[in-house]
């Protein structure tokens, strides 16, 4: 499994897409990370996204991403979309009960058991390679899952 997570150099994991992303405890920069962006990172995460065979998100990145990516009128014009798009999304939610993003399926209970057992599972694609866009809530849940 491959995680994408951004972090600023003084910890900040929080809104670095949108200047409304996350303002959750008053946290005022959100889009903080867009202007760092460069050609080099751009085909380094078209290169993690376009090489996944899955998706697995935690419920608010998952809800961050189906308003974007999963919003876009033609996600062949972004390599970053059209793997979204088209391939299977798992989401770890206690509270997501209907996804409306397609392709999108909900694990709840043991969630590092469930990633276990379709990264093993062949009908699941295997999840080999898998991308964890992260905004560092699940990373501790799935972490223990990625040697297996």
């Amino acid at each position: 499994m491959t995680t994408t997570t951004n972090v600023s150099v003084d910890g900040v994991m929080q809104g670095l897409g949108g200047s409304d992303e996350d303002r959750s405890g008053g946290f005022e920069r959100g889009g903080w990370a867009i202007p760092l962006l460069d050609s080099e990172t751009g085909d380094y995460l078209n290169q993690v996204y376009g090489g996944a065979a899955a998706f697995l998100f935690g419920r608010r990145t998952y809800e961050i991403f189906a308003g974007y990516w999963g919003a876009m009128i033609d996600p062949s014009t972004s390599p970053i979309a059209a793997a979204l798009n088209s391939r299977p999304k798992y989401v770890a939610s206690t509270s997501l009960t209907d996804p409306q993003w397609a392709g999108t399926s909900v694990l709840t209970g043991d969630v590092a058991a469930a990633v276990r057992d379709r990264r093993r599972s062949r009908t699941a694609n295997c999840w080999c390679p898998a991308a964890v866009p992260s905004s560092g809530g699940c990373l501790p849940t799935t972490w223990s899952t990625s040697s297996t």
